[in-house]
C-alpha cells in the first residue's frame, strides 16, 4: 500500500525558510520521480518542482526558481523541498506525490505572514 506522509509545515514571515519533509513506502522509492504540488485557497493544485529517480534531475515552476530546492534521501525513502525567501503568495498546502503512482498525503500547511 502507497503512502506518502508530509509534515515540516509551518508560519513564518515574509524571507523566512521552512523545510518539508516526505516519507514514503509502498513502492521502489530510489528509481521513482517525485514531485511536490501546492493548493492555495480557492485555488487549483499546482505543480512546485520535481525530481528524478537515479539521476536526481530537477525542475521547478518559474516563481519558485532561485528560492525553492527539491532533493531526496533513497536511504530514508524521504523527499525533501527546502524554501527560503518565502512569500505570502506560497502560501498553500504542500503536498509530495510520487510518478506513477495514484496517491497523495495528507499535505502540511505552509503559511507566510506579511
Amino acid at each position: 500500500q502507497v503512502r506518502l506522509v508530509e509534515s515540516g509545515g509551518g508560519l513564518v514571515h515574509t524571507g523566512g525558510s521552512l523545510r518539508l519533509s516526505c516519507t514514503a513506502s509502498g513502492f521502489t522509492f530510489s528509481t521513482t520521480a517525485m514531485k511536490w504540488y501546492r493548493q492555495a485557497p480557492g485555488k487549483e493544485r499546482e505543480f512546485v518542482a520535481h525530481i528524478t529517480g537515479i539521476l536526481n534531475n530537477t525542475y521547478y515552476r518559474d516563481s519558485v526558481k532561485g528560492r525553492f530546492t527539491i532533493s531526496r534521501d533513497n536511504t530514508k525513502n524521504t523527499v525533501y523541498l527546502q524554501m527560503n525567501d518565502l512569500k505570502p503568495e506560497d502560501t498553500a498546502v504542500y503536498y509530495c506525490t510520487a510518478n506513477g503512482v495514484d496517491a497523495w498525503g495528507q499535505g502540511t500547511q505552509v503559511t507566510v505572514s506579511s
